[in-house]
C-alpha cells in the first residue's frame, strides 16, 4: 500500500543506523563524518601573545617616552618582565611579556633612536594582546560526533595536533540494471532500441555524494538473473535499481527480491512523478527500487534517495532543508498527489522547467532545484512564496522542516 512521502522519510529515518567507521588521516577526511568526539587538548593562543608587530608597553606608561630593553620574535622564550618607563619590541604572534596591558603598532609610535620610543596617549587597556584560550579553551567540545568534517574543521584538528580521525565508512553503493529493453550506453543498439540513462546516473550521483559505488552489469528478464545480481550484492549498504515493479508481464525484480527473503519498508509513495518506488531491504542490505522513468526516478532519488545516502554516510544532517523564495512565473497543476516540480533557482526567483514528462533525460540537466507542492495545490501565481530544495549542491538540516509548497 502506498504511503505519504513524509511517512517514507519517516520511515528512512528510523530504519538506518550507521556504526561501521575506519581511521584516516585529517587531511583526507573532506566530506567524511566523524565517528568520535574532539575534545581541545590545549587552549589556543596557548599563550598570551601580540597580534601586531609593535611595542609591548604598561598601559599606565601612555603618552610617555620609552625605554626599548628587549625583542621578541615569535618562536622565542622570553621570561622579560616591564619596569615602568620601559618597552619591549614585539612580533605579531611572540609572547608578551607576562604583565604586558598593552601592544602600541609599530606605525603608531614616534621612533627617537634606536633604544628610546614615545607612545601615543589614546591607548586602550590590553589592546592587540591575543589572550590565552580566546579562541580555543582547554577541554572544549571541538567537533561533534556525526559531523561532517571540511576544511574548517581540519584546520581545528592541526591546530590541536590530531593526525588522524575516526570517521564512518564510506556507504557501499550497488547499481544494477535490469530490462533488456534497454542498452547499456557502451553497447551498440537498433533503431528501435534506447539507452539506459538511469543507470550510470545513479552511479555518478552516489559519488558525488560521497559513496563508494560498485556496477554489476546487467540483469537480464528472468528471476533467477536478477536474484544472482541481488546475491552478488548484499556486501553493500545499499542497492539501487530502477523499472521492474509495476505490474507487466515482464516485471521480475519484485519477484526476485520476494525469493530472497525482501522485507519490504514501504511500496509506493503518494507523489508524482515517482509512486512506483519500493524501499526495504535484505539481511543488512537496504534496497531502493526505483521509477523506469528516467525523469521520474532522478527526480525520486533527489527526494528519497539523498535522505537515504545521508543516513548511510552517518550525517545528522539528514532533512530537507530548503531556501524561501518567489515564483517568476504562474504554475498550473493537477492537485491531488503531492507533486515534485523542478526548476532553476536563480537565487531570487523559483523557475519551473518546461518539460517535466516523467520520460524525459534532458529536464534535470537545466536545473539546480525542485519545488515539491502538496497535494491541495492547483496554482501558483507568479510572486507566490515556495520553498525550494537545492539538486546539484547538499543542502540539508538536522531539523524535519516542513518541504511543502501551499498556495
Amino acid at each position: 500500500m502506498a504511503i505519504s512521502p513524509k511517512e517514507a522519510i519517516n520511515i528512512i529515518c528510523k530504519s538506518i543506523n550507521k556504526e561501521n567507521f575506519e581511521i584516516v588521516p585529517i587531511e583526507n577526511a573532506i566530506d567524511r563524518i566523524c565517528a568520535q568526539e574532539i575534545i581541545a587538548t590545549h587552549s589556543l593562543p596557548k599563550f598570551d601573545n601580540s597580534a601586531m608587530d609593535g611595542y609591548a608597553i604598561l598601559h599606565e606608561d601612555a603618552n610617555q617616552t620609552l625605554n626599548v630593553i628587549d625583542t621578541i620574535f615569535a618562536g622565542d622564550n622570553n621570561t622579560t618582565v616591564l619596569a615602568s618607563k620601559t618597552a619591549v619590541k614585539i612580533m605579531t604572534g611572540a609572547r608578551v611579556p607576562q604583565n604586558t596591558t598593552a601592544i602600541i603598532p609599530k606605525e603608531d609610535i614616534e621612533l627617537i633612536d634606536d633604544q628610546t620610543i614615545k607612545v601615543p596617549q589614546n591607548i586602550k587597556m590590553n589592546q592587540h594582546i591575543r589572550f590565552i584560550g580566546e579562541d580555543i579553551k582547554e577541554g572544549e567540545l571541538l567537533i561533534e560526533k556525526k559531523e561532517m568534517i571540511n576544511f574548517a574543521k581540519v584546520t581545528i584538528l592541526a591546530s590541536q595536533g590530531v593526525s588522524h580521525i575516526k570517521v564512518y565508512k564510506k556507504p557501499k553503493i550497488v547499481v544494477f540494471a535490469s530490462g533488456e529493453e534497454l542498452k547499456l550506453h557502451y553497447e551498440k543498439i537498433e533503431d528501435y532500441q534506447i539507452y539506459n540513462s538511469n543507470t550510470p546516473t545513479f552511479i555518478a550521483r552516489c559519488k558525488e555524494l560521497g559513496c563508494d559505488v560498485n556496477f554489476i552489469g546487467q540483469a537480464h528478464d528472468s528471476i533467477d538473473s536478477i536474484k544472482e545480481s541481488v546475491l552478488n550484492s548484499l556486501d553493500a549498504d545499499l542497492i539501487i535499481t530502477s523499472g521492474g515493479v509495476s505490474v507487466g508481464d515482464a516485471d521480475f525484480t519484485k519477484a526476485a527480491f520476494n525469493a530472497l527473503g525482501f522485507e519490504t519498508l514501504f511500496d509506493g509513495i503518494i507523489i508524482k512523478p515517482g509512486k512506483p518506488t519500493v524501499f526495504g531491504k535484505i539481511d543488512n542490505t537496504f534496497i531502493l527500487n526505483l521509477p523506469g522513468n528516467p525523469l521520474a526516478s532522478a527526480l525520486i532519488f533527489e527526494m528519497f534517495g539523498k535522505i537515504i545516502i545521508q543516513n548511510l554516510l552517518g550525517d545528522t544532517q539528514i532533512y530537507h532543508n530548503t531556501i524561501a523564495t518567489t515564483m517568476a512565473c504562474d504554475l498550473n497543476n493537477k492537485k491531488g498527489r503531492e507533486t515534485i516540480i523542478p526548476g532553476l533557482f536563480d537565487g531570487q526567483n523559483f523557475t519551473p522547467a518546461i518539460k517535466r514528462s516523467p520520460g524525459m533525460v534532458s529536464t534535470l540537466s537545466n536545473c539546480n532545484s525542485m519545488i515539491v507542492l502538496d497535494k491541495e495545490v492547483s496554482k501558483l501565481e507568479a510572486g507566490s512564496s515556495v520553498q525550494v530544495l537545492p539538486i546539484n549542491w547538499k543542502f540539508f538540516s538536522n531539523t524535519n522542516k516542513d518541504y511543502l509548497t501551499y498556495e
